[in-house]
């Protein structure tokens, strides 16, 4: 027993006791001063990188500038926007605007024109159902046919009662006739001229219907009254036509609207506090929004003598000189860039005049 005992004993001498962990010497303090001084670290890096960053990006910009040559000094600088006195935006604009509509109410048979379609002055645009008209004319010429027929026999007429007059008169100087023969004879001839006058006068009445008529059946072809473009085409044929004040809620009252693409200009509202900067003739240079890119030499028209009361704002006109501009014509089919009425466009003022 007591050799068992002193294995029990051994063994127990030979066990290895597990050691308590050694505490962690980060603690959270630690842990907040390294965070503290990496943050430190990452901002004094930054504060040095980023001047030379900005260095580096100003480089090629400033290489860029070209130097000004020599052999073109005497030439005049190009304007730039950096030297406009007053930066504006406004529209484009048309002055010569209608709304084409017919003199009298009727009956729409055929419109010709279509949106876009270009139309000179005096071209048909649509046509009215014109059979009564026709009729009203047919019906004058034939009213003037028979006054002229009425005025040929009062002439007959009248050229027999004078030479009954004539012998009559011859006959009385022998005593043949009597005296009154003669008066009834005169009396005649008197009546003759009043009836033809009166005749003629309806021939030139039946004249000046026919005139009318004509008017009547014209007015039922609605032309161009000037050169321009269909912008809105508003009716089509079947519809009833009408003048405003005569139209209901079942009539159209125009047949198309008509722009004059040569009466185009631009019109901005300039701040009233900033008025006295603009002149009359003052050089402008418009861009589009479509085509900010592309510079359009213009002019000042005018300054409308009136304030908005609303905006505090004063309209002012500027003519395009088109044919200065790299925009080519609004009116051409094949052109890439059009100036069109209501385009959006931005404008810089500058201190001298516009120069042709």
């Amino acid at each position: 027993m007591g050799t068992g005992d002193d294995k029990t004993e051994l063994l127990k001498q030979l066990t290895i006791e597990p050691q308590e962990s050694e505490p962690s010497h980060w603690s959270f303090w630690h842990l907040l001063l390294v965070s503290l001084a990496a943050a430190l670290l990452g901002a004094l890096l930054t504060y040095l990188l980023l001047p030379q960053q900005a260095e580096q990006k100003l480089a090629p910009q400033v290489t860029k500038t070209p130097t000004p040559s020599k052999t073109s000094s005497s030439s005049k600088p190009a304007l730039s926007h950096g030297q406009a006195i007053l930066n504006a935006s406004g529209y484009i604009t048309a002055r010569r605007v209608a709304t084409v509509s017919a003199e009298i109410m009727g009956l729409i048979t055929e419109v010709t024109v279509e949106e876009g379609m270009q139309v000179e002055e005096g071209q048909i645009l649509a046509r009215l159902n014109d059979s009564k008209a026709k009729v009203n004319l047919a019906l004058a010429q034939a009213q003037v046919q028979s006054q002229a027929q009425r005025v040929q026999s009062f002439v007959g007429d009248l050229q027999e009662a004078e030479r009954v007059l004539r012998r009559l008169s011859r006959l009385g100087e022998d005593n043949y006739s009597s005296e009154a023969q003669r008066t009834k004879a005169q009396a005649d001839v008197a009546k003759l001229h009043s009836g033809l006058a009166s005749a003629r006068a309806d021939l030139n009445v039946a004249r000046l219907n026919v005139e009318r008529s004509q008017e009547d059946l014209n007015d039922h072809t609605i032309r161009a009254p000037y050169s321009g473009v269909i912008t809105v085409k508003n009716a089509q044929p079947g519809e009833i036509v009408a003048p405003a004040a005569a139209g209901g809620g079942f009539t159209r009252t125009g047949i198309c609207t008509l722009v004059d693409m040569d009466s185009l200009e631009i019109e901005v509202d300039v701040n009233e506090a900033y008025i006295g900067r603009v002149l009359a003739g003052q050089k402008v240079i418009a861009n589009l929004d479509a085509y900010p890119d592309r510079d359009i030499p213009a002019s000042v028209i005018a300054i409308i003598p009136t304030a908005d009361r609303a905006k505090a704002t004063v309209r002012v006109r500027i003519k395009i000189h088109s044919s200065d501009s790299p925009l080519t014509s609004a009116n051409s089919e094949n052109a890439p860039n059009r100036i069109l009425p209501n385009m959006g466009v931005k404008v810089a003022f500058f201190n001298e005049q516009f120069v042709e």
